[in-house]
């Protein structure tokens, strides 16, 4: 059954709009810490969030960026719509939501979480890959930067070899996008200026 055109456009906007929840600037208002784009980077990420040294509000950015990534997959599996390729729209939705929120002037995060979660949801062993890769990098080399990067440039060999080609598609484009926002990264990174996890 082909899916109608509003259905379609429906469904990108509230995946949009739910991935655009900066629920790392809302949690750490909540906590009273002021304004976290105020802070370190100026993301509104889980690793920014961390620099605030509440460890507990940036593990619950985390995990709720993550879940508004996969949320918009998971509910279209529950609830079919007739399009098989809905899921991986309303993934890729969720992560430009966040990444360029509306509410934020298109000023969001780095996409990393909810890429995680996205991917999991839509093939969980492709998503696993990123996340382990991204963790291994992270206790490696401490750098959160440095970790998404690989993560981000390697993920789509795992997703050639575990998924179809759609997803092998939308794995490149996550990575184009995750590694272009993460280019002021790269330049500290290259510049030797790039703060660590849990240092300096």
């Amino acid at each position: 059954m082909e899916t109608p055109g509003t259905t379609i456009a429906i469904i990108a906007i509230l995946s949009y709009l739910l991935g655009s929840i900066p629920f790392g600037l809302l949690l750490t208002r909540m906590a009273g810490l002021g304004d976290i784009r105020n802070v370190g980077s100026g993301n509104v990420g889980a690793t920014n969030v961390l620099r605030t040294g509440h460890k507990g509000i940036a593990a619950a950015t985390l995990i709720l960026d993550a879940a508004k990534g996969a949320a918009p997959v998971l509910a279209l599996a529950v609830w079919p719509v007739g399009h098989a390729d809905l899921g991986l729209m309303a993934g890729l939705a969720a992560i430009l939501g966040h990444n360029f929120p509306v509410w934020l002037k298109f000023q969001g995060g780095k996409g990393v979480a909810t890429s995680i979660g996205a991917l999991l949801a839509i093939a969980w062993p492709v998503g696993l890959a990123f996340c382990i890769i991204w963790l291994v990098m992270l206790a490696l080399f401490r750098f959160s930067s440095l970790a998404a990067i690989i993560a981000f440039a390697v993920t789509p060999v795992f997703a050639y070899a575990l998924a179809d080609k759609k997803v092998t598609a939308l794995v490149v484009l996550l990575a184009v996008l995750g590694i272009v926002r993460h280019h002021a990264n790269l330049r500290r990174l290259i510049g030797g200026t790039e703060s660590k996890v849990g240092g300096g």
